[in-house]
């Protein structure tokens, strides 16, 4: 494929071809510009390739960008935190760990960018997200080693044949000032240049963020056999460190105290993050049905934290309470900090087309993908205390300490993974159609502790992919899918930091499977979609320590499951009416298998019998906005979560939380309009992301007015 592709670029194609290829191109550019008009996704391109979403047997939840622009979701985790099914462990160094359906996304190692793994290090925005993709279930047949959870792709803004930008200008609470401009020009018959670029500052008592984006790509060939698109994405953020407050508990529940917008570590903290990469691609189309696309992308993530872990001191001599804790409660300030650097590679190259073969149907994809990671982390890079503290009732008391760390003792971890995948659907009748998929991936990786200690680690795996449709009509498709995931011990953050043992490298991969069965329908005229499944997760190989050959390897016994139901409903009730909602409920989330000992206290990590861990009940979000006149466009939603245990500490419960967003935008004329955003609407104070012994606070109210103009 990788050959058909370049060879591709010297043919000479007639005119006549190049235009109705043409048309084919500009029609879909079209449709995935409503991205921006509409809460309603039809299509996608997470499963390798174009896709109605009626067509994948698996729940996919899309967040498009007029979702994203209407609830003013500018930080990424945002957009995540709004989708039912995702929790977050806090980490010790402030990075989270996204959870999907209680399972690990590896410290972010299963995000990608336009079906690419993106970096894990950096602060991301979405000032160049068209939409961003949530595929739920066991995703290797189609991506790789990864999580048993699902994937979430980021989708890029990509040029299109028609000259059109939109500045935005956001005043909000905290001295926010953010302004984004999206421009896009037609160059030429089939060629476009768009870019879009970002500046941020806010100052919200205390906790500071200055960011800066630029996303420019260039394409040309629009439509034709042979076309090609050149991009450079850099976004460099430097902010504050707030993650986290130290907890309370009361009959086993977590109860916040200190104010979320509350900054009490030192003037002097910092995180800095940076991505810069850049992106070539080229598509060739031997038909209509049929078409081969090649992306090659090199980048570099940096990640510098330099920050305070908060905690309370004694009163009066005392342990503080909750019910002794007053303005005058002392605060300590203990050192924490990390360096990392990864520099990536990837090539991929993805076929998808259509044909008939003994009297069937078929649609084929298939790839070839090449990943390199050259990495360097220090992740205990703390530097001496410092003696000062400040109280309960002086935060942000403008006290700072110099950096004194000197050079990083950096450790390296270098990973190879090169993937092999073919899936064909086959239409067995007009209604019926079997799908399956086969992956092989070659990984290997290698690490060096800054002590001079050397592990490797090999693996080669399968995923296989197994999958049926139902569609009576073009209303309504029915499904069942089986598939599988691995998590090596050289993912993401894994094999060393920490733990400079050789016990990761002796490990094997664990091993996770998904089953699910759902519907998908169109609804009000087809104007909207409806996705209804049943789904079953399963690890049942997970690490465990083995008390026996604990300094050498893990265990591969443990077991854990998650079982539930995934509702999507997204689009128009009435022409006026726009509603998107998105429920997860798990009833049944158990550690199945564990060889952790249940202690006397009745504390310590989770045993078997145990709920899984960052896994509620029930979570859930709603977004729905109704225009009462033909100015005027008012909109609300919620986001809710339920209880859930931190990791590590099952003895204890994040209470549930729902919290209340409203907005009204005003259209001046037709090219400029006014909106107008409350997030947090009753200044809930609530514990979003948790590890053991302390909590992140989720954002306080914020109130925000956009002025966006078209021109």
């Amino acid at each position: 494929m990788l050959a058909a592709s370049v060879s591709g670029w010297a043919q000479t194609v007639p005119a006549a071809a190049e235009k109705t290829l043409g048309t084919v191109i500009v029609k879909e550019k079209a449709e995935g510009t409503n991205s921006k008009a509409t809460l309603r996704a039809t299509e996608t391109g997470i499963g390798k390739g174009t896709q109605a979403l009626r067509d994948i047997p698996q729940s996919v939840t899309v967040m498009t960008e007029r979702l994203i622009d209407d609830r003013n979701l500018d930080d990424f985790r945002e957009v995540l935190r709004t989708t039912a099914g995702v929790t977050f462990q806090a980490g010790e160094t402030g990075e989270e760990d996204v959870r999907l359906r209680g399972f690990s996304l590896g410290m972010a190692g299963d995000i990608y960018t336009d079906g690419m793994r993106d970096g894990a290090l950096y602060e991301r925005d979405t000032f160049n997200n068209d939409r961003v993709e949530v595929l739920k279930g066991s995703a290797s047949m189609l991506f790789g080693k990864g999580s048993t959870g699902g994937i979430v792709n980021q989708v890029n803004k990509q040029p299109f044949l028609m000259t059109q930008h939109e500045v935005n200008y956001t005043l909000g609470t905290g001295k926010e000032h953010r302004l984004t401009g999206d421009f896009n020009v037609k160059t030429g018959e089939e060629s476009a240049l768009r870019i879009n670029a970002m500046v941020h500052e806010s100052d919200n008592y205390g906790a500071t963020s200055s960011k800066r984006g630029i996303a420019p790509t260039y394409r040309w060939g629009i439509g034709t056999r042979n076309e090609f698109s050149v991009g450079l994405y850099h976004l460099d953020v430097k902010g504050t460190p707030n993650y986290n407050h130290p907890w309370f508990i009361q009959d086993g529940i977590i109860k916040p105290t200190l104010p979320a917008r509350n900054y009490y570590g030192f003037d002097s903290d910092y995180l800095n993050t940076s991505a810069t990469y850049g992106t070539l691609s080229h598509t060739h189309r031997f038909d209509q049905d049929s078409q081969v696309t090649t992306r090659l992308r090199h980048g570099r993530y940096e990640r510098d934290l330099w920050a305070s872990v908060i905690r309370f001191g004694q009163t009066n001599g005392a342990t503080t309470t909750i019910n002794n804790l007053s303005p005058s409660t002392l605060i300590s300030r203990s050192p924490k900090g990390r360096i990392g650097i990864s520099d990536t590679t990837q090539l991929q190259s993805d076929y998808t087309g259509s044909f008939s073969a003994l009297g069937k149907k078929h649609d084929l994809i298939a790839g070839v993908d090449y990943y390199q990671e050259d990495a360097k982390r220090a992740n205990n890079f703390a530097g001496a205390a410092s003696p000062l503290t400040t109280t309960v009732g002086t935060p942000n008391n403008g006290d700072s300490r110099a950096d004194t760390r000197g050079a990083a003792p950096f450790s390296t971890f270098d990973a190879r993974n090169l993937g092999l995948y073919v899936q064909d659907t086959v239409a067995i009748t007009p209604t019926v159609k079997l799908i399956g998929g086969l992956r092989h991936d070659n990984f290997k990786a290698s690490y060096q502790t800054n002590a001079g200690a050397n592990f490797e680690r090999s693996d080669g795996l399968w995923s296989p992919r197994l999958g049926a449709l139902f569609q009576p009509d073009d209303n309504s498709s029915y499904y069942a899918s089986f598939g599988t995931s691995f998590n090596t011990s050289g993912d993401t953050y894994q094999f060393s930091p920490g733990s400079p043992s050789a016990k990761d490298a002796n490990t094997g991969p664990e091993k996770s499977r998904n089953i699910e069965f759902g519907s998908k329908f169109e609804l009000f005229e087809k104007r909207a979609s409806l996705g209804v499944a049943l789904f079953h997760s399963e690890k049942y190989n997970e690490r465990n320590t083995d008390p026996d050959t604990a300094s050498q390897q893990n265990q591969l016994s443990g077991r854990r499951h998650a079982t539930g139901l995934e509702l999507n409903l997204a689009g128009r009730i009435t022409p006026l009416w726009e509603i998107f909602y998105n429920h997860t409920w798990i009833p049944s989330a158990k550690i199945d298998e564990s060889n952790v000992a249940r202690n006397a206290a009745g504390t310590g990590a989770q045993v078997k019998g145990d709920r899984s861990a960052l896994t509620p009940k029930h979570s859930a979000t709603l977004w729905t906005t109704y225009r009462v006149m033909p100015q005027l466009r008012v909109g609300g939603g919620f986001t809710y979560r339920g209880k859930q245990n931190p990791e590590g500490a099952r003895h204890v419960q994040a209470d549930s939380f729902t919290t209340v967003d409203a907005m009204a935008e005003y259209s001046v004329n037709d090219t400029t309009s006014l909106k107008l955003n409350i997030t947090n609407l009753t200044d809930k104070l609530y514990a979003d992301s948790l590890y053991r012994g302390f909590y992140t606070p989720g954002a306080a109210r914020s109130v925000q007015l956009t002025l966006k103009t078209l021109f």
